[in-house]
């Protein structure tokens, strides 16, 4: 989970593998794979690295880099 900050200042905890994308127009916008859209403070950029920062804390970076090295070697 990710938390970030809703325009009416209240924190909102994502399921960072629920999001399918950040933009930035030029308030922040997230949209989850429901298509559920939210608006927040933070820049996409620092969304972006929380959700990277997630990732690897939970080691889908480092599986996906194993997959990828598995495929190559066949």
């Amino acid at each position: 989970m990710i938390s970030v900050t809703r325009l009416n200042g209240t924190q909102v905890c994502l399921n960072a593998l629920m999001i399918e994308t950040v933009e930035e127009t030029p308030d922040t916008y997230v949209t989850l794979i429901t298509g559920k859209r939210i608006i927040v403070l933070e820049k996409a950029a620092e969304v972006i690295v929380m959700i990277k920062d997630y990732y690897s804390e939970i080691g889908i970076h480092a599986a996906t880099i194993k997959v990828q090295q598995t495929e190559e070697l066949s």
